[in-house]
């Protein structure tokens, strides 16, 4: 349980979560995680950056104990969810010297999450500096980041950015640098659509907020550290931007074939007109593959059978997330089959009006499709390729 050296008297003294594979019962983790703290050492004082998930807190404690930490001014709350600062109390009880730093909200946060003693607490102002003698802390607030209270810290003298959960990616490795690991890239990508989507034009705003910081490592609370920050950060620049690819996302359940038969017609019809189509089979599918496919698509078909009076269970799932998700998402449509009726349409229409997608004519049959409704799913697929054309979509 070594801690490891990141800069002159900046180590990370995390946790990897090897084992983890459900966040927040409800986030898959293939690749499980890390959480990641941070201790800077000054001449005069010293301050620990974010904390660990609970069931880690003996894995910090060893690394402080390696670095025979005695004595702790700050911590240096940057995000009050409990995977950041769920080990705050047993660190104040071990170093009951130690003041938290944080936002505002952060303090009221912490002390409804985890009863922390709120006279421990003291607010930092957006832009402000702590001088650590010869290490200078500057906080800078990044609302819904992706909670409210989230800010991030820079450190002056060794230009790292401790980016919080901006940037992160649950990826469990031994590698303590990206060092431009694709792998690293889709976890990424897969953290962004997963977590911070809904909050796409506010993490635009916080962007750029730190361009005009010069950066040499990127340090988040999940993930690698980026050592060439230039290549994340364009990711993000991507992600957050209205530009889409010319692609088409399909989830869809079949229970007998017929919704089946009608995905991979269209699936076909708009390969042909130039439209790349990313599907996923929602009975087996990872959802945070979904998500990820959502990031970039400017189309969105969800294929779906009746049950009963209304669309398949896990279509509606996967519809709800996609509504909570907020992708750029322009345009939407609906096909599948019934056997003797019900709502499906007025059902996912309903759930993604949020969206505030156009809803292209859907395409819903009763039985087996037949040759018209084809020629319906088509018109459908000549439809989307227009659409996307008149946008500039190629």
């Amino acid at each position: 349980m070594i801690a490891r050296r990141i800069g002159e008297n900046v180590f990370w003294v995390g946790a990897v979560d090897w084992d983890r594979r459900l966040f927040d019962a409800l986030i898959p983790l293939p690749d499980g995680t890390s959480y990641n703290s941070y201790l800077v050492v000054g001449r005069e004082k010293n301050a620990l950056i974010d904390t660990v998930d609970p069931s880690m807190c003996s894995v910090l404690f060893a690394r402080l104990d390696d670095l025979g930490v005695t004595h702790l001014d700050y911590v240096v709350a940057n995000h009050a969810e409990q995977d950041h600062s769920g080990c705050l109390p047993q660190i104040l009880a071990r170093f009951p010297e130690a003041k938290i730093l944080g936002t505002p909200r952060c303090k009221k946060m912490l002390v409804d999450l985890l009863q922390v003693d709120e006279d421990r607490f003291r607010p930092v102002e957006d832009g402000e500096r702590l001088d650590l003698g010869g290490k200078t802390l500057e906080f800078i607030f990044a609302p819904w980041v992706h909670w409210p209270e989230t800010m991030v810290t820079y450190l002056h003298e060794d230009k790292i950015l401790f980016s919080c959960d901006f940037f992160g990616s649950h990826f469990a490795t031994t590698d303590l640098y990206s060092n431009e690991n694709p792998r690293v890239y889709e976890a990424a990508k897969r953290y962004y659509a997963e977590i911070m989507m809904p909050f796409r034009s506010l993490i635009r705003k916080n962007l750029d907020k730190i361009e005009e910081y010069s950066i040499d490592l990127i340090a988040p609370t999940h993930g690698p550290i980026h050592n060439k920050p230039r290549s994340i950060l364009e990711m993000h620049r991507d992600w957050v931007s209205d530009a889409v690819k010319n692609t088409v996302v399909l989830p869809y359940v079949s229970m007998h074939g017929s919704t089946q038969a009608m995905v991979d017609y269209l699936t076909e019809a708009l390969v042909k007109k130039g439209v790349s189509v990313e599907r996923f089979n929602l009975a087996t599918s990872d959802l945070g593959k979904l998500a990820m496919a959502l990031v970039d698509t400017p189309t969105l078909v969800v294929g779906a059978p009746t049950v009963l009076a209304g669309a398949h269970p896990q279509v509606v799932s996967a519809v709800f997330l996609a509504s909570a998700l907020r992708p750029k998402l322009r345009f939407a449509s609906i096909i599948g089959s019934y056997g003797w009726g019900g709502k499906t349409v007025e059902q996912i229409a309903g759930v993604i009006s949020s969206l505030k997608v156009e809803i292209l004519e859907p395409v819903v049959v009763q039985g087996y499709p037949r040759d018209e409704n084809f020629e319906s799913l088509q018109r459908l697929a000549s439809e989307i390729a227009a659409r996307h054309a008149d946008n500039g979509i190629v």
